[in-house]
């Protein structure tokens, strides 16, 4: 910005402040115009403005406020129109609080203020800030007090951060002095010392002097439990290299024993947290470890009463699943004393009198049978050592010599640390169960006899079923077809009756003379042409053979583009709503054909509201597994749902359950083909999605695309082609051209001759091979698919290409067959045009084929 003469006193300086306050009009201030300020103050400005301190200035009776560029932001949504403010207006909600520090500095002394709390609501909501600063008189040319200065700086943060340290100590203090066995350490890992405070010296066994000098890690160590130190030592390790790996703080947390000097063991729980340098290496660990005895004691009392209750609970269920429960034993694992009540030993033919004295296993496992001995001693060694529950059979011997069958149930229960600590249980007579599973077994064995020859019948009945069912399917196709074949006898022949007519009138007006009549003729039969194949294109979307173009689509783009065409083909007495979704994924589809579906549908609707109404087309995302609310029966999957909503008559189920046959319609005859909504159908289902409807009659219909999620973002329309341009000859290249039928052979042949090229006609892969295999010059193949005679375009294409590997292939097609695609994709060097096309398209697919740019 310019500065004018007035001011400059501010050439020297530059800014956003000193833009402001050359634009401000100082004639409407108490200061007036700025020819008229004093030397002082434009000095006062002039030095302030070139500091980068945040400061502001005061001036005149009103206080006028001036402030530089880093003091700006502190003014928060009163920056712009805070230049040339009074200093009491300006700062009106703090004015209570800061009102005796200007009396002090306009009465001559300086007033400096550390950690103030200023309320400044500087976004238009209370707010809590902290501030240090000093406010200084400033003087005019005569030395009188004129206002002040003020050097300012925030500290919120710090006074912030200083409070929760204060109260983070004071929370440590208090946990630290309540008397429980809590300790502190730093371990300084690069030069393995760690010091800790008195308490965790005590409880690791080293010299409280020193440890606060700090000793090597190894000495705190050796208080803890042999069997933990291994383990201990490999959660620092993992500790430290994880925060090598990700490059922040990782908290190590551990518990394990400590061996005190009077041989008493304690438990503790060792938290840290381990710090990385710039490089990721672990530099520091601090941490605390609490004494946990009492707590893993009365954990481990309450395993124990868990383990009695289980017990307990298994002998009751036991007693009433299997009958009486025949005796009970009690293990102690450390000290192997296996003790069993009187039914227990009598049941295993030993003394009852040594069973409460403590009997060996070995004792026990010599009346199993001898079959069954090595199992049962499997079984023991697999709980002990997973622990858990417990459940075996074998057979005992009793006193009398004979066996019979007992169930041993029991549960193994360990130490936090692992160890085995005790195995009781129960005994069970299961011999008459066994003989009742015998009995069973036998019975079940007659009974699947018994099913597998039901099963016979049933399949044998259903395969009948099913022979009626199919010729039942084949009576309906049979009918379809008589329908489809009618409705299509009717079609096309209006649309040849067009096209004949309009060639015998074109042929009889040039024969008249009167060649200036055969544009209209013309006209008329191209019209017809285009109907017709408007017409095949929807039999194809029904038959799902129709020649798509998928690619990753934005649906919200593709609607909002064709909103204007909508609203102009419904007409004004329609509202038209395309609601946008606040997330909505990209799909695979064939963009020009869902336009086409979309119109179709919006069409429908228009129709369903003579009188008119509103059509909303809505879309959304349907993630897996979500239920519909409408449509249930939709495979599981993610979609994004497209749906027209209009709110016209409606259709009655009867009506719904027939909408997508082909040739059904319920506009009268004349006026519609009844292959709208079964294109539509068609086209869904040939791009793996699915279409339903939902109608109330008088309210309306709701017609849902459901088209599968697809992973990626959408692709950028490409441009339509231009007309055909001057100047698309060839090179004098010779193509061969393959067609059944003589009008396409005809027509392909003459556009080829006109673009320059050599041409050779075969009408099938018979005539066509010999050519191929021979020596004369074949630079393009045109084919149609649908060859006669056994051999296809794809696969005379692949038997051309065995003797001719880098021929250029153009295949014909009025569908999709599966013979030309693999995977959805043609092979490098073929090209794919479908039928019926356009003279343009032709041009453009020989040069695209041939290599040529368009045009040249």
């Amino acid at each position: 910005m310019a500065i004018s003469k007035s001011f400059d006193f501010l050439r020297g300086v530059s800014g956003r402040v000193v833009d402001e306050i050359v634009a401000l009009d100082w004639a409407a201030t108490s200061l007036g115009s700025p020819d008229g300020w004093p030397v002082a103050l434009r000095s006062q400005l002039a030095t302030m403005l070139a500091c980068p301190a945040p400061m502001y200035t005061v001036w005149g009776p009103d206080l006028v406020s001036f402030y530089n560029d880093a003091y700006r932001p502190i003014l928060g949504y009163r920056a712009d129109t805070a230049m040339g403010t009074p200093f009491k207006v300006l700062w009106g909600s703090i004015w209570d609080e800061i009102e005796p520090l200007v009396a002090t500095a306009l009465s001559g002394q300086v007033a400096k203020v550390t950690d103030m709390r200023l309320d400044l609501a500087r976004t238009g909501q209370p707010e809590e800030s902290y501030w240090t600063f000093s406010y200084s008189p400033v003087f005019d040319d005569r030395g009188d007090i004129v206002g002040m200065i003020c050097v300012t700086g925030e500290t919120t943060d710090r006074v912030l951060a200083e409070r929760r340290q204060r109260a983070s100590d004071e929370r440590l203090e208090l946990a630290l002095s309540s008397g429980a066995h809590v300790g502190l350490w730093d371990w300084d890992v690069l030069n393995d010392s760690i010091r800790s405070d008195a308490r965790f010296a005590a409880m690791y066994g080293v010299d409280p002097a020193a440890a606060e000098n700090g000793v090597p890690i190894e000495e705190f160590f050796k208080g803890i439990h042999p069997d933990d130190q291994e383990r201990v030592n490999g959660e620092i390790q993992v500790a430290m290299a994880q925060v090598a790996a990700g490059g922040a703080p990782h908290r190590f947390v551990s518990e394990y024993r400590l061996v005190q000097a009077d041989g008493t063991v304690h438990w503790v729980s060792a938290q840290g947290r381990c710090i990385p340098d710039e490089t990721g290496r672990c530099v520091r660990f601090p941490g605390v470890s609490f004494d946990i005895t009492e707590r893993v004691r009365i954990e481990q009392q309450l395993r124990e009463s868990e383990a009695r209750a289980r017990l307990n609970a298994e002998r009751v269920q036991l007693a009433l699943e299997a009958g009486a429960i025949i005796g009970t034993w009690f293990w102690d694992l450390p000290t192997d004393r296996f003790t069993v009540d009187e039914p227990f030993a009598r049941n295993f033919g030993l003394d009852p009198a040594l069973g409460h004295e403590g009997l060996s296993l070995a004792q026990v496992v010599e009346t199993v049978h001898p079959d069954d001995q090595a199992g049962l001693a499997q079984a023991i060694e697999a709980v002990i050592a997973s622990g858990g529950a417990y459940a075996h059979q074998y057979r005992v011997r009793r006193h009398d010599g004979c066996y019979h069958w007992l169930e041993a149930n029991g549960r193994v229960e360990h130490a936090p640390d692992g160890t085995p600590l005790y195995f009781p249980g129960v005994l069970i007579d299961v011999g008459v169960r066994r003989a009742l599973e015998a009995e069973r077994d036998s019975a079940i064995a007659e009974l699947r006899a018994l099913t597998d020859q039901l099963e016979q019948r049933v399949a044998d009945r259903t395969a009948e079923l099913m022979r009626a069912e199919e010729a039942l399917r084949q009576s309906q196709k049979m009918e379809a077809v008589g329908q489809l074949t009618g409705g299509l006898a009717h079609d096309f022949n209006n649309l040849l009756a067009g096209i004949s007519g309009s060639l015998e009138l074109m042929a009889l007006r040039l024969s008249q003379g009167r060649a200036g009549e055969i544009d209209r003729y013309m006209d008329a039969a191209q019209g017809a042409t285009r109907r017709a194949a408007a017409l095949t294109h929807r039999l194809l979307a029904f038959s799902r053979r129709q020649t798509l173009a998928p690619r990753p689509t934005d649906i919200v783009a593709l609607v909002a583009g064709m909103s204007d065409l909508i609203q102009r083909t419904v007409g004004p007495g329609i509202t038209v709503e395309t609601p946008a979704p606040d997330d909505w994924w990209t799909v695979l589809v064939d963009a020009p054909q869902l336009e086409n579906a979309l119109l179709n549908l919006c069409i429908n609707a228009r129709d369903a509201m003579p009188d008119g109404g509103r059509i909303t087309i809505a879309i959304r995302n349907r993630p897996s597994g979500c239920r519909d609310d409408l449509h249930h029966d939709i495979p599981k999957g993610e979609y994004l749902v497209l749906s027209v909503t209009d709110t016209g008559t409606g259709m009655t189920p009867d009506v719904i359950e027939k909408a997508f046959d082909p040739f059904f319609t319920t506009k009268p005859l004349g006026q519609g083909t009844g292959l709208g909504l079964s294109m539509i159908y068609g086209f869904a289902r040939q791009s793996d999605g699915q279409v339903r409807i939902a109608s109330t009659v008088g309210q309306g219909t709701t017609v849902s695309l459901y088209l599968p999620r697809h992973d990626g973002p959408a692709e950028p329309e490409e441009p339509a082609r231009a007309a055909l341009p001057d100047g698309a000859g060839g090179s004098g290249e010779t193509v061969l051209v393959v067609d059944d039928e003589s009008t396409v052979r005809l027509m392909i042949a003459d556009v080829l001759r006109d673009m320059g090229h050599r041409v050779i006609e075969a009408a099938d892969s018979a005539a066509a091979l010999p050519l191929l295999r021979s020596d004369r010059r074949i630079d393009l193949l045109i084919t149609d698919v649908g060859l006669p005679g056994g051999m296809n375009g794809r696969q005379l294409a692949e038997a051309a290409r065995e003797v001719r590997h880098e021929l250029n292939v153009m295949f014909v097609t009025g569908y999709a067959e599966s013979a030309v695609l693999n995977s959805g994709h043609l092979a490098p060097g073929m090209q794919l045009l479908t039928k019926p096309f356009t003279v343009d398209a032709l041009v453009t697919g020989v040069q695209a084929a041939l290599g040529h740019p368009r045009g040249q």
